[in-house]
């Protein structure tokens, strides 16, 4: 089996290639999920990067067993309500197998796993699927993104790159981000204060234990611990989904495929539940994120049984089995935070629905979604506050405009670190 970036859609297509073969090799040799055989793999050819995997046989993917049969293959699949809740638990069980291997392997720095003389080793940035759209979608200028041989040492460390990687988009994405002054205004005071929460090391341990900062656990005690924040850090795929595993016969797994954006990530990532149960996310959800939570509960009881039936007691981290600590993510409202940071489009109606209250408390029940900013503007500091309308104004400018700008990289980082204040 080849695969091919396009060349028109794939943004870093050579380090693509490159961390992919080596995170499916390293899977094949170190755990027990069974996954295609590198065969051939290479950065620059006569065809561009390619990759070479030796065939699995197999009757189609997860989706074609859990998705409503007969939709058009082109849209988003929906999860047939009419499964069984046996055979649902038995399916969701199987991926299950293959996530608690995927997970077990740790790692000393958070970045993407490279192939060096037969060794694998994490020695390049975490290539993620954001990163990605934003450079494809929204003309983010490369030169504000991690540069490409850049690990990370903390939790803390990628909390920040994160959150700074917010800022460039809402700075340099022209058209189509801000509908108006105070949406602008609502998107700007959410990622300055989600920075700031990054920078003081509040969002590794947010929900946790250790949590003595947020309102939320003044009404809801915490059972798990954090993990360190020096790692070790776990792997973890951006765009890991039903469609990834590959069917044999009686429905069990052939193989795991398709391992771009997977790096090794801050362990907090991998203690959540996922978040394809239902398939589509919660910002394309039809009538809103708070409706998607709502159908995603009882789905999320369903998985959660069928990660115990695979468990089998076995201890994750602080001897308590991963189960648990998806169950005590999607309480404190951690699904949240680590949602909203690692995806930029939806993380402002991420952080102003599920977790500005969390952090910070309730809000005045009268107050407009147009207003929100107003509600936390005064945890800004004064430079950020000052700098608010001129940065508003510009980007109604830049919208009426609608033109795209070719940013000279020093210039684009000059442009970023003025609104990062440091």
């Amino acid at each position: 089996m080849v695969r091919l970036p396009w060349p028109s859609a794939a943004c870093f297509p050579g380090e693509k290639v490159v961390y992919e073969a080596a995170t499916a090799e390293y899977l094949r040799l170190n755990t027990r999920m069974p996954a295609a055989q590198v065969l051939y793999y290479g950065r620059d050819s006569n065809v561009g990067p390619f990759l070479i995997l030796r065939r699995i046989e197999h009757r189609g993917d997860m989706t074609d067993a859990l998705a409503v049969p007969g939709l058009d293959p082109n849209l988003t699949p929906v999860l047939n309500l009419e499964l069984p809740e046996s055979k649902l638990r038995s399916l969701w069980g199987n991926i299950a197998s293959c996530l608690l291997e995927v997970v077990k392997p740790t790692f000393p720095r958070i970045g993407s796993l490279v192939e060096v003389d037969g060794s694998f080793r994490i020695a390049a940035r975490p290539l993620t699927q954001n990163m990605s759209s934003m450079t494809q979608l929204a003309h983010i200028p490369p030169s504000t993104l991690p540069l490409e041989n850049e690990t990370y040492a903390t939790a803390d460390e990628w909390y920040e790159a994160l959150a700074n990687m917010h800022l460039a988009q809402l700075i340099f994405q022209h058209n189509d981000l801000v509908s108006s002054e105070d949406d602008c205004r609502n998107k700007y005071v959410a990622r300055q204060i989600f920075r700031r929460l990054a920078k003081q090391g509040r969002l590794s341990t947010f929900g946790f234990v250790p949590d003595g900062w947020s309102a939320c656990v003044k009404t809801m005690r915490p059972r798990c611990r954090a993990p360190d924040r020096p790692g070790p850090f776990r792997l973890w795929c951006d765009d890991f989904r039903p469609a990834n595993v590959l069917l044999g016969p009686g429905d069990d797994v052939a193989a795991v495929i398709d391992w771009e954006f997977t790096y090794a990530a801050l362990t907090q990532f991998i203690l959540d539940p996922p978040w394809w149960l239902l398939f589509e996310t919660p910002e394309m959800w039809p009538s809103g994120i708070e409706e998607w939570s709502r159908a995603y509960e009882p789905y999320l009881e369903i998985w959660l049984e069928a990660m115990e039936e695979k468990e089998i007691g076995d201890e994750f981290l602080y001897s308590l089995p991963l189960s648990v600590y998806m169950q005590e993510s999607w309480k404190m409202g951690r699904f949240w935070l680590n949602y909203a940071a690692r995806k930029s489009w939806a993380f402002a109606a991420v952080f102003w629905t599920c977790l500005d209250e969390r952090f910070f408390g309730g809000r005045d029940t009268e107050i407009l979604d147009k207003d929100l900013w107003k509600t936390r503007l005064h945890l800004l500091r004064e430079e950020e506050r000052h700098a608010i309308e001129r940065f508003v104004q510009q980007k109604m400018n830049e919208s009426q405009e609608r033109t795209l700008v070719e940013w000279d990289p020093a210039e684009a980082k000059q442009r970023l670190s003025e609104l990062l204040f440091d």
